[in-house]
């Protein structure tokens, strides 16, 4: 719904300046081919996401069929075909970690955020996601918010920390 002149410009603006950065990317691997994981993953670390704008641009530009390159960012966890948050929240919910309470690390971690597991929030400032393992079985529960890793943040802590994340995303 671009309703608007202004909110027309700034989408325009935002898809040409889009498509501006993931050339800069396919030029450095010189427009092949067999770059085409790399140039993925360097414009999802741009962009966060892999909009579809950006997919056929590149399928154009490296002469790919479209249906391929869905195929590579739907198979590969890595891609991302939603938009995701600036910071991922990763919360480990494997065996070590579930029974030392990662069950309720996640609630706090969810209401703190408002939003729930796979869940963006509307600002795109925060994915929420839980993993399998992130191998700190000795420091159960644990937490990741990008590279960083919290053994059983308490709830201050845990909106200190998110608090800061979401300062550092207005200033930018």
């Amino acid at each position: 719904s671009l309703g608007n002149v202004k909110e027309r410009e700034r989408a325009i603006l935002s898809i040409c300046n889009d498509l501006r950065m993931v050339d800069d990317i396919i030029r450095k691997y010189e427009y092949k081919k067999n770059g085409l994981i790399q140039i993925m993953l360097e414009t999802q670390l741009q962009l966060n996401w892999l909009p579809g704008h950006v997919l056929k641009w590149i399928a154009g530009r490296l002469n790919i069929q479209l249906s391929e390159i869905y195929t590579v960012a739907s198979f590969y966890d890595a891609f991302s075909l939603e938009p995701q948050g600036a910071h991922t929240v990763k919360v480990c919910t494997g065996t070590a970690c579930h029974v030392r309470g990662a069950s309720n690390l996640l609630k706090k971690v969810s209401s703190i955020l408002d939003i729930q597991e796979d869940e963006t929030d509307p600002h795109q400032v925060f994915t929420l996601k839980t993993v399998n393992c992130l191998g700190c079985c000795a420091l159960s529960p644990v937490l990741q918010v990008d590279d960083t890793y919290s053994t059983n943040p308490s709830l201050p802590k845990l909106k200190k920390i998110f608090k800061a994340l979401e300062e550092q995303e207005n200033r930018r």
